[in-house]
């Protein structure tokens, strides 16, 4: 992919047909729409985080991944740092987490990003479907609002870690 050097890297991942899996791709089509006039804001969304990802996520000076969660609680928004995974030895082939798309970067490239977080919300289904369940529907707007809010804080703490 080789984007430019961004300051902020919106990394989403999701399937938009299968229910709340879509939240992924739904909250960076309105990152794309809110930051549009941003230069320094770059969003990507893909239905899955692949290793050729690695040299973008490690060339930008923060990034923020957004996923839904199947650990959490139906519409439970997290916003957390990310740290990278110690071992890339047995990373996937085709799809990556956060953390080990940091450590594949690190190790690959030899750089990370001065701050990571990861925005996620928990799935109530991910059934076949393109409809979102009532608890993530509800939280769509508390999502945007951490949305806004990281991007925000990782612009004005492009060299200072989390």
């Amino acid at each position: 992919m080789n984007l430019t050097r961004a300051r902020c890297l919106i990394l989403a991942c999701g399937n938009t047909l299968r229910s709340d899996d879509g939240v992924g791709p739904w909250l960076a089509a309105w990152a794309q729409e809110r930051f549009r006039d941003e230069p320094g804001v770059l969003v990507v969304s893909r239905h899955q985080w692949t290793p050729e990802l690695a040299q973008d996520v490690s060339s930008s000076e923060s990034v923020l991944f957004i996923d839904c969660s199947a650990e959490s609680a139906p519409g439970a928004v997290q916003l957390l740092a990310v740290s990278p995974t110690g071992e890339t030895q047995a990373l996937a082939t085709h799809h990556l987490d956060a953390a080990q798309l940091l450590a594949l970067g690190r190790t690959l490239y030899g750089s990370l990003p001065a701050n990571a977080l990861q925005l996620t919300i928990g799935a109530g289904s991910t059934e076949l479907g393109e409809e979102f369940s009532a608890p993530v529907r509800a939280a769509l707007p508390i999502a945007c609002l951490k949305l806004e809010e990281a991007v925000a804080l990782l612009l004005r703490n492009k060299e200072r870690s989390l």
